[in-house]
């Protein structure tokens, strides 16, 4: 009967149906989080229907941290997770630092580097109003600020020449490559989170040319980029006055490039 509550097989069964790759996982995820068999099917159906499994869920795991994210909000992807290694290798946990999460989306870059740094002083910003509200929810715990505007717009004046890391996950996919994109992500995640301009590059761009205002001396700007985008991502890091330097992670696919203001 309809009507009967799922089993965990059958949960997987939908899951797998709908073309879920990892619909075992999901399914655990799914009947551990559901409060109750009504809940369990609303969520299975959402999932089913094309929902991110984080939207669903409302949180994602991310570098050992659970994290808030809400629908509409773009959902932090596991190579980011190597972004967040190269900027704690970066950083003395014994010593304050002054994080800035830009383009934070759900916070969760600032939220995994606050945890691993409990004396750094933690801002965070992104243009997207429902971003910004999820972002303070996964913050406010960690003394974290957040703020609504264009890339450095919002932050304090107070911050300029003192930030030591600077976390810019841009948005970095080409414009005319946001359509080949899964519909996770095409279709439930803001689009200012995805489109990165022409070749992927122009908001980076923007970002390299005035972090070094924004750096402390030494301090450094770590972006995530594509394997192909990385030759130009560099230009942008030595054209905005920074050292430039790629780092890679094999196992995540992940490529960073980073900055570091002389």
């Amino acid at each position: 009967m309809s009507g009967e509550p799922l089993s965990p097989s059958a949960v997987v069964t939908r899951l797998r149906a709908a073309g879920c790759v990892f619909a075992e996982d999901e399914a655990e995820l799914l009947l551990a989080t559901a409060d109750g068999p009504a809940e369990l099917a609303a969520m299975v159906a959402r999932r089913v229907s094309g929902l991110p499994l984080e939207h669903v869920l409302g949180w994602a795991e991310f570098h050992g941290v659970r994290v808030a994210v809400d629908p509409g909000v773009f959902v932090p992807r596991r190579r980011t997770e190597f972004l967040v290694q190269q900027a704690l290798a970066l950083a003395d946990a014994a010593s304050p630092a002054v994080v800035v999460d830009l383009c934070c989306g759900s916070g969760a870059l600032g939220a995994a580097l606050a945890s691993a740094l409990p004396h750094a002083e933690l801002h965070a910003a992104d243009i997207e109003p429902a971003a910004v509200r999820c972002a303070r929810r996964n913050v406010a715990a960690l003394g974290g600020r957040v703020y609504e505007g264009d890339l450095f717009a919002p932050l304090p004046a107070s911050l300029r020449g003192r930030v030591d890391i600077l976390a810019a996950n841009v948005p970095y996919v080409p414009s005319d490559e946001v359509g080949l994109l899964p519909a996770e992500a095409r279709d439930h995640e803001p689009l200012v989170a995805l489109d990165g301009g022409s070749d992927g590059l122009d908001i980076m761009r923007r970002v390299a040319l005035e972090a070094p205002d924004w750096l402390a001396p030494g301090g450094t700007l770590l972006v995530e980029t594509s394997e192909r985008q990385v030759p130009g991502a560099l230009a942008a890091m030595s054209a905005g006055g920074l050292r430039a330097r790629l780092v890679t992670s094999d196992e995540l696919y992940a490529n960073v490039v980073t900055g570091v203001r002389l």
